[in-house]
């Protein structure tokens, strides 16, 4: 693979649209749809909002009634498994495409199948998954549909053009998660969000708190920031969910130069945000402030981050199989 250093300029794109809510099987299928259409339009790295398969789940801000856990219930259903036939099928159509992508969704644990990871999933343009990211505490009443994660996937994957990583929303106000990418040299990041209203009322802290993280982690990392948000109108809303509150994430997607600068964006409605980007302004910003780098105190500070995946909760220690006993139908 050619090294970062020796790559030119690259697209990158923003995709914002409305997922099919609770059908994985149709979000899936736009999914791919996006990503060719990113692809066609000259893309190399493509990233969707956070959860953004199935969706996000919009009613845990809402009182809990039995209309809630029978959501709860038809959310799991729709996540998804590693190797099923949806990230199959996205892996597809990045290879199809030519673009590598970073993709929210909703992962399922595959042992218990009974809890659900906020992940992002980065598929290369080669068509396999180069990673995933679980996000590592969910915020506030997300806690209820989903569980923590882990730092197996805190990586920056390196690219022909780019060292590209992500996180899930609130991961960036945690500030160590993006250390830990930072200091692998990060110079494309997926920054994935569930959409704010945009909104000049300053009470609307979390549209702001959206593109101000973005923005700083930017500057931080001294590298690209795709600030990829959810987009879930009232109208996205299936009839039979709609008691649960119709809590609408408008999107404001944004593209973020290494300087902190917004270069593209913010984005109303459905649609792909693309910017041009080039290895020579994220090496000039790294010169200024690479605070992995020369802009560091190690002989100060010690930072330590345990990449083991979490195992199975429970382990089972079984008998030696009998030979003579018949098997299982």
């Amino acid at each position: 693979m050619e090294d970062a250093a020796s790559a030119g300029d690259f697209r990158i794109a923003a995709i914002q649209a409305a997922p099919v809510l609770f059908d994985k099987a149709a979000s899936t299928e736009k999914a791919c749809a996006l990503i060719r259409e990113a692809g066609a339009n000259g893309a190399r790295f493509a990233a969707f909002g956070e959860t953004w398969l199935p969706g996000y789940p919009f009613w845990v801000e809402s009182g809990v009634q039995d209309l809630t856990w029978r959501a709860s219930a038809a959310y799991i259903d729709n996540a998804i498994v590693l190797g099923g036939p949806e990230s199959d099928a996205l892996c597809a159509a990045a290879k199809d495409a030519g673009v590598d992508v970073v993709i929210g969704v909703a992962e399922k644990d595959p042992d218990t199948e009974g809890s659900v990871y906020c992940s992002a999933l980065t598929i290369g343009a080669h068509g396999a998954i180069l990673g995933r990211h679980r996000k590592l505490k969910p915020t506030h009443a997300e806690r209820i549909i989903w569980s923590d994660g882990d730092a197996a996937g805190l990586v920056a994957h390196k690219r022909d053009y780019a060292r590209i990583s992500a996180l899930n929303c609130w991961e960036h106000q945690m500030m160590l998660p993006g250390y830990a990418l930072i200091a692998q040299g990060t110079q494309v990041h997926a920054a994935l969000w569930p959409g704010w209203e945009k909104t000049p009322r300053p009470e609307d802290y979390c549209w702001a708190r959206q593109l101000v993280l973005s923005r700083a982690f930017a500057s931080q990392a001294a590298a690209y920031v795709v600030c990829a948000a959810g987009l879930r109108r009232a109208s996205d809303i299936p009839e039979k969910w709609r008691p649960l509150g119709v809590w609408e994430h408008t999107g404001q997607s944004a593209i973020i130069d290494p300087r902190g600068e917004v270069i593209a964006g913010p984005l109303d409605g459905e649609g792909i945000l693309y910017a041009d980007a080039s290895l020579d302004i994220v090496r000039a910003a790294k010169a200024a402030c690479d605070v992995a780098g020369h802009y560091s105190r190690p002989d100060l500070f010690r930072f330590e981050v345990d990449r083991r995946p979490i195992e199975a909760r429970a382990q089972f220690i079984d008998a030696p199989a009998d030979p003579e006993a018949p098997e299982d139908s």
